[in-house]
């Protein structure tokens, strides 16, 4: 199942995307959100209603983040794949994840305006695979812990470099600067994560292209390490990591500027695409 959460002139709702169309799911169940049917294990409920006439033109609605507010956990992680560590210098392979987290006012939608902040002109994009929690759990084993996935999407994470430099905290979240979507696709579409091709264009251009396969740690080693520290719950996302070709290691470096189209492509889940904008000045 596809399942995007969006807004129309009635308020928001979440919704199964089938072809062109959304049938509504906030007014056929019980669940506000995609958040609280994850919460109350309600996914086959949810798809009792694929067959449903379409509510909803897809290109009638204004999509939200593929999880939206309020987003509880949003875990990042820093140079899992080893072709991106290498182009970045002097790095090395890391012999445990860089787990960085996301504020929630950072992540927008499809097709929401990327901002390039007024105070840096260094900004990159990062293509990843995201992972949605479907069930709670604390040290879960590698073995066991694709059964706690709900759902995957697409992450661009967004990236100050000159302010990535003295804090990976701030140089991560300025506002609107991290798209997640468009939509969620289950994980019964997805039955290994590692089989997936990545690919980020800039205005058409080919800037990333990999499989997910060529992560350092994969999925299931990543949910078992954050597990460990922290317990994970329905509704939380975690971003794999990007492969190699960021405009930090190109030279010279190709960073993002207002009027750009940034789009991520994972086979099997879509299309991420989000314009450049510039911050505008206070009023």
């Amino acid at each position: 199942m596809r399942i995007a959460s969006y807004t129309t002139a009635a308020g928001p709702s979440f919704g199964l995307v089938t072809g062109d169309g959304i049938v509504d799911l906030g007014r056929r169940t019980p669940h506000a959100d995609i958040s609280a049917a994850l919460a109350a294990g309600a996914l086959a409920e949810l798809a009792r209603h694929a067959s449903a006439a379409p509510d909803h033109a897809l290109s009638e609605v204004a999509l939200l983040p593929a999880v939206p507010s309020p987003l509880r956990k949003v875990l990042c992680v820093g140079l899992n794949y080893r072709a991106h560590v290498a182009e970045a210098a002097g790095r090395e392979v890391p012999e445990h994840p860089r787990i960085f987290a996301r504020l929630a006012d950072s992540i927008i939608a499809h097709g929401a305006p990327l901002v390039r902040p007024r105070n840096s002109a260094q900004f990159d994009y990062e293509g990843e695979l995201a992972v949605v929690i479907g069930r709670p759990g604390r040290h879960i084993p590698a073995a066991r812990a694709l059964e706690h996935v709900a759902a995957y999407t697409i992450f661009n994470d967004g990236s100050l470099r000159d302010y990535q430099k003295h804090s990976v905290t701030a140089g991560k979240n300025f506002p609107d600067t991290g798209p997640l979507g468009p939509w969620l696709v289950t994980a019964d579409e997805i039955p290994d994560p590692a089989a997936l091709t990545l690919e980020t264009r800039v205005n058409g251009e080919r800037r990333q292209r990999a499989s997910t396969g060529d992560m350092i740690l994969s999925v299931p080693q990543l949910i078992e390490y954050i597990s460990a520290w922290t317990p994970l719950s329905p509704g939380d996302v975690i971003a794999t990591g990007t492969p190699e070709g960021v405009a930090h290691a190109r030279r010279p470096p190709p960073w993002l500027t207002p009027g750009d189209v940034v789009e991520v492509e994972i086979g099997g889940i879509g299309v991420l695409r989000n314009p450049v904008v510039a911050e505008e000045d206070p009023a």
